[in-house]
């Protein structure tokens, strides 16, 4: 008799397991159209035999990548402190709890209740009254054709998509962090230049006033040496703003104020460990990056709602049951011959739904193809960003080894002009020549090896590896 009576609860939990005719399509293959290999590979690539490269290769860490300690510090800081990043984490777990609420629909869901009903009117003498006890399932899904789980899927693929989002942020503050950085240190620099020059030519401006009172030089040249003058007092001010907005940037990014003052660090641009690429690196290193791989997700969500949105042509089972006592009296509620239970399945099936089931499951099908298609469109954006980087890989080490060259002769021009202008073999103009020569040579050169080092990061970032650190 006990075996009757618990019928119900071993045919529910027996139920429950049944889930099958899984209607999810399979994924859909990407064809981006992309090379296999980079094109232009640099000339300064590694020399001799290189380890080989393939799709799951590790590049350093950002610790390992940049050696300035000021800068890992600034880096720790704001991956602590940003509020970008601090919103992305709790995206994270917005959809990691969206995934959880959806899982709980897969399993049944248990609800204990206890009852008490009295009964009577105006003209009653007693009442009539009972109490119970149950635990029962509430309106539990049996998942035949795998829609429960469908939409279990997709929202678990939204939340491995969130933590893409998360680390491509992250790795996108990284990179500008750094890039704030150095460009901090390149405008300081030519603020220091400007500053040489001014005192440079203040100097030049007095001893050419002392030579116009001995009549050994025109007021020309008074003028001349007081534009010039002028010019590297206006640079000085300009870079000096210039400087006062990159700490205010870099403030911003860090998410909290900077320790300690970084204008007062000495140029040193050599702030990262990143190698030239060997050569046979493969593209399909694409696949690593976070925003490549949020799309894949975000593919995968979609095509699982596709499967969700065909299992709603189907029937679908509900079950509500419960099992506990009942009985008029308190005292005698779990007293033998109390026992009550109840069982009610509940079948659902579509037949006329004005389009509605058909429209649903054409507007799933687009959002897989729109994620398909953007998908794609993230692999090729991924294989340009790496391509420009390895272009101008190539063509800033020609632009450094040409400014370099021109910074080295032009302050050889500036040392023979000076030593011939006082000698009296040449003109005032050709000094100024000469100087402005010179000056313009230190600011290219700032500018060279600052898009130099700024490539780096970005051919880093663009290959998508390496931010994640202890």
């Amino acid at each position: 008799m006990s075996k009757v009576r618990n019928l119900p609860l071993v045919l529910l939990i027996l139920l429950s397991g049944t889930a099958c005719g899984i209607l999810e399509p399979a994924t859909p293959d990407a064809h981006p159209e992309i090379a296999t290999d980079w094109p232009s590979p640099p000339d300064d690539a590694h020399d001799g035999e290189d380890a080989p490269v393939t799709a799951d290769s590790e590049l350093p860490g950002w610790r390992d990548f940049f050696t300035d300690p000021d800068l890992e510090s600034l880096i720790a800081l704001s991956l602590e402190h940003n509020r970008d990043l601090r919103v992305a984490a709790l995206n994270v777990e917005r959809a990691r709890a969206l995934y959880r609420v959806q899982r709980a629909d897969r399993v049944p869901s248990l609800d204990a209740t206890g009852t008490v009903t009295r009964l009577g009117g105006d003209n009653a003498i007693t009442f009539n009254q009972a109490y119970s006890v149950n635990l029962g399932v509430s309106a539990y899904e049996l998942d035949l054709f795998g829609r429960v789980r469908n939409l279990s899927q997709a929202q678990l693929r939204d939340y491995l998509a969130r933590e893409q989002a998360q680390r491509s942020l992250q790795l996108s503050l990284v990179a500008e962090v750094a890039n704030a950085w150095l460009t901090l240190l390149a405008d300081r620099e030519l603020e220091r230049i400007a500053r040489a020059a001014l005192a440079n030519r203040q100097a030049q401006l007095e001893l050419t006033e002392k030579r116009f009172e001995l009549g050994a030089v025109s007021s020309l040249e008074v003028s001349q040496a007081e534009i010039q003058l002028e010019t590297a007092r206006a640079d000085l001010w300009r870079y000096a703003g210039q400087v006062a907005q990159d700490v205010n940037a870099l403030t911003l990014l860090v998410g909290t104020t900077l320790d300690e003052d970084p204008r007062g660090k000495p140029f040193d641009l050599a702030v990262s460990g990143l190698d030239p690429l060997p050569a046979g690196v493969p593209s399909e290193l694409l696949l690593r990056r976070p925003d490549v791989r949020q799309a894949e997700f975000t593919l995968r969500a979609a095509n699982a709602r596709i499967g969700a949105a065909r299992a709603a042509f189907f029937p679908s089972i509900s079950l509500t049951g419960s099992i506990g006592t009942a009985s008029a009296e308190l005292s005698e509620l779990f007293s033998g011959g109390s026992r009550v239970w109840r069982f009610v399945p509940q079948i659902n099936l579509p037949i006329f739904q004005g389009g509605r089931l058909r429209a649903n499951l054409d507007v799933t099908t687009a959002d897989r193809d729109i994620a398909l298609a953007q998908y794609e469109k993230a692999i090729q954006a991924g294989f340009r960003d790496v391509a420009d980087a390895l272009a101008l890989t190539r063509t800033l080490a020609q632009q450094r080894a040409s400014r370099e060259a021109l910074l080295s002769a032009a302050r050889r021009a500036d040392e023979l002009s000076r030593a011939r202008y006082e000698a009296g073999s040449d003109s005032y103009l050709v000094l100024l020549d000469a100087e402005r020569t010179l000056y313009a040579a230190q600011q290219s050169m700032v500018t060279t090896l600052l898009a130099q080092q700024a490539n780096r990061i970005t051919l880093y970032k663009a290959l998508g590896g390496g931010w994640e650190q202890p």
